[in-house]
């Protein structure tokens, strides 16, 4: 299924950070990170801005960004929630070609979600290397992924009974324990260290922003707002 089908017809991106505490665990952990590296007046790229969570964030806090997204669907909706006041420049178009943009143009280049949607290590190259052609000398480009070991685990356990049974066509190689890429792509933590280091590009933080959030998001979302606060913190 391709990113725009898929996103059209089948996930509302929308909800997927907000739709309860548990799911807000991303995008808090995502922000509080970032936090570390924003300054005033900086100018800000998303690449896969999605519905627009962070790019509508950032905005309100007073920064310059611009939101570039695949999915018509998804920038529609990121369009609507802007308001007067904020600088925001949203886009149609790919991270694999971010040719509109001249080089070492942005301060933070935030890549959070394309490499979700890449199966080919070319493809996958290709977009870290346009990321990192557009960001500044001295600038910081963060790159999200779907953690194998953590899918391995959530479909074990919450999603899918028949999933430990190890069929390499639907579910896993059990020599390897890497995850079928259906239909989104994941990478093993170790795969993406070598990547990374592959590239020249070295790591300043490594972060899993989701935690433990969708295993315990039962008992995450029975905590009271102070509790929640307490436990996130």
């Amino acid at each position: 299924m391709d990113v725009k089908t898929l996103y059209t017809n089948h996930f509302d991106e929308a909800k997927r950070l907000n739709r309860t505490n548990a799911s807000k665990v991303e995008f808090l952990t995502t922000l509080h990170v970032l936090d570390d590296y924003l300054e005033k007046g900086m100018n800000i790229l998303e690449v896969g801005a999605g519905t627009g969570a962070y790019s509508l964030e950032l905005a309100r806090r007073g920064y310059s960004v611009t939101a570039l997204e695949l999915v018509p669907r998804n920038l529609a909706t990121l369009k609507e929630a802007i308001t007067p006041n904020m600088n925001i420049d949203p886009v149609l178009g790919d991270a694999l070609d971010l040719s509109a943009f001249n080089d070492e143009c942005f301060d933070i280049v935030l890549n959070l979600g394309p490499l979700y949607h890449l199966p080919e290590e070319e493809d996958r190259v290709r977009a870290i290397r346009e990321s990192m052609r557009v960001l500044k000398p001295g600038g910081v480009a963060f790159f999200a992924y779907i953690n194998n070991d953590m899918v391995f685990v959530t479909e074990a356990l919450m999603y899918t009974p028949e999933f430990l049974n190890g069929d390499p066509e639907k579910y896993y190689d059990p020599a390897t324990f890497k995850v079928v890429d259906k239909p989104f792509t994941v990478l093993r933590v170790e795969y993406v260290r070598k990547l990374m280091a592959k590239l020249g590009l070295p790591m300043v933080r490594h972060v899993a922003t989701d935690g433990y959030a969708e295993l315990l998001e039962k008992q995450i979302n029975t905590l009271d707002e102070d509790c929640f606060k307490e436990w996130f913190r």
